[in-house]
C-alpha cells in the first residue's frame, strides 16, 4: 500500500524529485555542482566551519525565553526538582529531534532545512509550503521580535545615561547584521562566532557569580522528594513543558546552512547534537542559579526573572547590568536567524524559476539577494509592529513541518534502508528518538489546536494558501535545475 502510494505520487515528477534510493550528491544537482566547485578549488574560508554551525544552533536556541518563563512555571509547580526536570525533559525532546535530523542531514546534505527534507522525502509541494511560510513569516517575525527585545533591554540599561529610540536601535541592528551576512562567509561566520562565544561566556559568568556571591542561598533539590512524582505527571507539568519547548526551538538551525558547511554529511550531525547538548547544560545551569539565588515566592508570576536575580545578587545596579547583558545575548540570536533564514529562500530560488533571483550569489558564494530579502522583511515587521500576531500560528506551522520531517526518517529507511557505509550517521537508539519527539510535538500541537483555535485556523488557512501558491508556481515556472546564478 505504501509502496504503491509512492509510485503514484512520484511517477510524473522530475528526476531530481524521484523518491528513489539515490540519496547521494546526485539528489540535488544544483547543490552538488556548488559543492563540487568548493571541493575542487574553493578555500575553506568560502564555507562555514563546523564551529560556526554550532554557533548558529546555540545562538538560535538561547534567546530571552530562559530568562522570562520560570516565574510562570512556579505558579503551579513549587518543587525545584520538578522545575529542573521540565528543562531536562524539554532538552531531551530537542535532542531527540536533533538525533533524527542528524541522520536526514547526513544523507540529504543540502541547505534549506525542512524545505529540503520534505521536498525529497514526501513531495515538492510539502517542501514548498514549509519554505513559503519561512519566506513570509517563519524567520522574519521572530527575528523582528528579537531585535525589538534587544532594543528594549538596551534602553533599560543605559536610559540613565542616554536616550535610546527603540525602533531606531532595532532597525540599526538588523541593517548592520544583514550587511555583514551579505558580504562573505568569513565576515558572516566571524560575527556569529564572536557574539555566540560572548553569549556563552556571559551566561557561564552569570551562573558562576550567582553561585559564589549569594548571601542567602535557597535549597535546590536535585533528587525527587515527596509529591514530585505526582507533579511530574500533572497537567501543570505538561502545560509548562509547552513553553519550555518554545525556549528550545532552533536546535535544527544548522540544517538550513548545511550546503555551506565544510563536509556536511559528517559535520552537520555532530553540530546538531553538540549544539543542542550545550544549550541543555546552559539552561539547566541558569534555572538552577535562579532557584538558588531567590526564594520562589519572589519569582512567582514574574516575567523579568533574570533582572530580579541580578538585582538580588548584585545590588541596585544589578538590573541595569542584566539589561545590558540580555541585549548583548540577543545580538547573536538576530544574527543566527538572519544567517539561517535566507538559505531557505536560496534553495527555493534554485528549484523554482519564479524565485530564481533569490538564488543569486555574490563572488564569495553568499546568497546576497536572499539575505537582503530576509533583512528587508524583518525591517518591515519592525516598522509595522505586526510580528507578535503571527508568532503563534507561524510556530504552529513550523512545528508541523518539524514533526513531518522527523517522521520522514521512517520514510527514508523504508524506501532506502539503513545507510551502513563507513562513517555514515545513523540515529542513535532508533526508533526511540523520533518516536519520543513526535509524541511530545503531537501533544503540543494538539494543545494549541484546542486552546488557541483561532491561531490554528489561521495556520490552516496559510497552509492552504501555500498549496495554492505551489500550484500557481508550478503552472508559471516549472521546476528546473540550473547552475547557480552568479552576480
Amino acid at each position: 500500500m505504501l509502496q504503491s502510494y509512492y509510485e503514484v505520487f512520484n511517477k510524473d515528477l522530475p528526476t531530481v524529485y524521484q523518491r528513489g534510493c539515490t540519496l547521494s550528491d546526485s539528489h540535488a544537482p544544483v547543490a552538488a555542482a556548488a559543492d563540487a566547485d568548493a571541493d575542487a578549488g574553493t578555500q575553506t574560508s568560502a564555507r562555514y566551519t563546523p564551529a560556526t554551525a554550532i554557533a548558529v544552533v546555540v545562538a538560535n536556541m538561547v534567546g530571552t525565553g530562559v530568562f522570562t518563563s520560570l516565574g510562570y512555571q512556579i505558579i503551579d509547580i513549587k518543587s525545584t526538582f520538578v522545575l529542573l526536570m521540565l528543562w531536562l525533559v524539554g532538552g531531551i525532546a530537542a535532542l531527540c529531534g536533533a538525533l533524527t535530523y542528524a541522520e536526514l542531514a547526513s544523507r540529504l546534505p543540502r541547505s534549506g532545512g525542512e524545505y529540503n527534507f520534505l521536498s525529497q522525502l514526501y513531495h515538492p509541494s510539502l517542501g514548498f509550503v514549509s519554505g513559503w511560510v519561512s519566506l513570509t513569516v517563519g524567520f522574519a517575525a521572530p527575528t523582528a521580535l528579537a531585535a525589538m527585545t534587544f532594543a528594549a533591554y538596551l534602553d533599560s540599561s543605559v536610559s540613565h545615561l542616554v536616550s535610546v529610540n527603540r525602533m531606531t536601535a532595532a532597525l540599526a541592528l538588523v541593517a548592520v547584521v544583514t550587511y555583514v551576512h551579505g558580504r562573505n562567509h568569513k565576515a558572516s561566520g566571524g560575527l556569529q562566532n564572536w557574539f555566540t562565544v560572548l553569549k556563552v561566556l556571559l551566561i557561564v559568568g552569570f551562573v558562576t557569580l550567582v553561585g559564589t556571591t549569594v548571601e542567602a542561598p535557597q535549597t535546590v533539590n536535585l533528587l525527587p522528594t515527596d509529591g514530585d512524582g505526582t507533579l511530574l505527571l500533572s497537567s501543570a507539568f505538561a502545560i509548562s513543558l509547552i513553553y519550555v519547548n518554545y525556549a528550545y526551538t532552533g536546535w535544527n538551525s544548522a540544517t538550513y546552512i548545511a550546503g555551506e558547511v565544510e563536509n556536511p554529511s559528517k559535520s552537520v550531525p555532530l553540530v546538531l547534537i553538540g549544539g543542542t547538548a550545550v544549550v541543555i547544560l546552559l539552561y539547566l545551569a541558569l534555572n538552577a542559579a535562579f532557584l538558588y539565588a531567590v526564594p520562589m515566592a519572589e519569582l512567582e508570576g514574574r516575567l523579568e526573572i533574570g533582572v530580579i536575580v541580578a538585582q538580588q545578587t548584585f545590588g541596585s545596579t544589578g538590573a541595569l547590568v542584566m539589561g545590558g547583558v540580555l541585549s548583548l545575548l540577543l545580538v547573536s540570536t538576530v544574527s543566527a536567524m538572519l544567517m539561517a533564514g535566507p538559505r531557505v529562500l536560496q534553495v527555493m530560488g534554485e528549484d523554482f524559476r519564479l524565485f530564481r533571483r533569490l538564488a543569486l550569489r555574490n563572488a564569495s558564494g553568499v546568497p546576497r539577494t536572499a539575505v537582503y530579502t530576509q533583512g528587508g522583511l524583518t525591517i518591515l515587521f519592525i516598522v509595522t509592529s505586526t510580528f507578535e500576531s503571527v508568532l503563534v500560528f507561524s510556530g504552529f506551522i513550523l512545528g508541523l513541518s518539524s514533526l513531518a520531517t522527523v517522521l520522514g526518517v521512517f520514510v527514508l529507511r523504508y524506501r532506502c534502508g539503513v545507510d551502513r557505509q563507513a562513517g555514515s550517521y545513523r540515529t542513535w537508539l532508533f526508533p526511540l528518538p523520533p518516536l519520543i519527539y513526535s509524541a511530545i510535538m503531537i501533544w503540543t500541537l494538539s494543545f494549541i489546536a484546542f486552546n488557541r483555535p483561532q491561531e490554528a485556523a489561521i495556520a490552516a488557512i496559510i497552509i492552504g494558501l501555500g498549496f495554492i501558491s505551489y500550484l500557481l508556481t508550478e503552472k508559471y515556472s516549472a521546476i528546473e535545475r540550473k547552475p547557480v546564478l552568479k552576480q
